[in-house]
């Protein structure tokens, strides 16, 4: 049988972040959220058809704020997919968290249904830099979440960070990964921040004061060093595990493998198609169908992509595999092999820390090379 990923998209939010451009809604009601948890549940049983011949390993609540729904409501859906999909008995059930938004009752709730992977946005221990993010919680408020997790019987624990914030320094940020990783989470993702169009920082772009570009990359090699010293594995470009907690529901992503979203702007991976639906809530609440875009990948789109998410694993690729999988030997590398952007062991090819930070552009490069 073979397996499936699937991710659940929860659009609401108390209020959006200065940086935030993801689809999702501040202020909704809780009549929404009953109407909107049905027409998930609805969208889930349609596809039952779909799924019946997949086991599903990874189940992942994203937003938005997932834990803004009762437990009731994400129980509900929990239930929806059992009965609707083949679950396997050590499933990855990961729900996204904000700090103040569940307390220690609504965890233990969340345990009990299943969820046994919690994904915390705590984004830096300062809470300067919490309100110039726009963030509504606290240290502290991320300290008894944090707490909580624990008490409701969570063992593994992933924490956001973000680097490059405005009026940030490499000493706070440094702070930052350091008390993090003292309270020893199984998971640290940590990102740049970037500023996206219209968001509340694009629209104050021009009197933000921001990192330059050698201290934004001091911080991108502080998060190697440092969490690397508390026992951390770097295994993909934002991310780093204790040993065995990499996110099993990402690595499908970066690995290829086939997924599939519900939910307003959920995308998926599916029979050879990649597709995305409509951001437009009403439309979804109505039960109409939009799909805003859908692709087929040709034999040169698939090998493309798997450059593409392959190079944002510390694994790389393997040289074996690539040809095994596409008749052809690995394009060549040596250029950034020699440039110091990328390493080679033992017939496989991979970023360096410094690929890492530039791997964007380097990709950009590689994939509009492999195309003309």
């Amino acid at each position: 049988m073979r397996s499936l990923g699937i991710y659940l998209h929860i659009p609401f939010c108390v209020q959006k972040c200065n940086y935030c451009d993801f689809c999702s809604f501040a202020g909704a009601d809780a009549s929404l959220f009953d109407a909107y948890t049905a027409e998930l549940c609805r969208r889930i049983e349609a596809k039952r058809g779909r799924m019946a011949e997949y086991l599903v390993n990874t189940v992942y609540f994203g937003g938005g704020t997932p834990t803004l729904l009762s437990a009731e409501q994400l129980s509900r859906v929990m239930d929806t997919l059992r009965r609707s999909c083949h679950i396997s008995e050590d499933c990855e059930i990961t729900c996204e968290c904000n700090p103040a938004t569940a307390d220690l009752k609504t965890l233990r709730e969340m345990r009990k249904m299943g969820i046994n992977r919690l994904s915390i946005g705590l984004q830096s221990v300062h809470d300067e830099e919490l309100r110039r993010l726009g963030r509504i919680h606290s240290y502290e408020d991320f300290l008894a979440t944090f707490a909580d997790a624990r008490a409701a019987g969570f063992d593994n624990i992933s924490v956001d960070l973000m680097y490059a914030l405005p009026e940030q320094s490499l000493a706070s940020f440094e702070q930052s990964l350091k008390g993090l990783a003292e309270l020893s989470p199984e998971h640290i993702s940590v990102y740049g921040l970037k500023i996206e169009d219209d968001t509340p920082f694009a629209r104050m772009r021009f009197s933000l004061i921001l990192p330059d570009e050698e201290e934004e990359y001091e911080m991108y090699l502080a998060c190697t060093r440092i969490l690397e010293a508390y026992g951390y594995r770097k295994y993909e470009i934002s991310n780093f595990a204790k040993l065995g907690r990499e996110s099993r529901h990402n690595l499908r992503y970066w690995h290829g493998e086939e997924y599939l979203g519900f939910g307003v702007a959920a995308h998926s991976f599916f029979a050879g198609e990649r597709f995305g639906h409509t951001r437009d809530i009403s439309a979804f609440l109505r039960g109409e169908e939009i799909v805003e875009e859908r692709i087929h990948l040709d034999a040169h789109e698939l090998q493309n992509e798997y450059l593409m998410l392959r190079l944002r694993l510390r694994e790389g690729i393997d040289r074996s595999e690539f040809y095994e999988k596409f008749g052809s030997p690995l394009p060549s590398l040596d250029r950034w092999i020699e440039g110091g952007w990328m390493e080679e062991r033992e017939g496989c090819v991979f970023f360096t820390d410094a690929g890492f930070f530039v791997s964007n552009a380097i990709l950009s490069e590689l994939l509009d090379f492999e195309q003309n």
